[in-house]
């Protein structure tokens, strides 16, 4: 027989107290959707943009080596590459905020906390 007194309550198991839920998603203001769809559509509107002038950067440089008399061509190309390597860290800037907010709405849609994602 053992010579310990039982405890006054019950032994407890190790892991999560019951009931136990994880915590729900902060919920997602109709501000934080409409700027996350702005910023989805000025990453659009500037990835085009740039597939744009990178076109446009090859077809002058094409005509600059066509005829030596239009060689202001591939300087003109020269100024939309410069453009397009400043454009494109606001590019990756824009582009992964969008992804990310976008993501951060549709969870919160999944978990039904508003009724409609765009």
């Amino acid at each position: 027989m053992s010579h310990h007194q039982p405890p006054p309550y019950p032994p407890q198991m190790p892991g999560p107290p019951y009931g136990y839920a994880p915590p729900w998603a902060p919920e997602v203001s109709a501000r934080y959707r409409r700027w996350a769809g702005v910023l989805r559509w000025l990453a659009i509107i500037i990835g085009a943009f740039v597939v744009v002038a990178l076109v446009a950067s090859v077809v002058l440089l094409v005509m600059a080596d066509r005829d030596e008399r239009n060689a202001a061509y591939g300087y003109l190309a020269l100024v939309l590459w410069a453009g397009i390597l400043v454009t494109t860290p606001v590019l990756l800037a824009v582009g992964l905020s969008a992804a990310a907010m976008t993501r951060r709405v549709r969870a919160a849609a999944a978990a039904n906390r508003y009724p409609t994602v765009t």
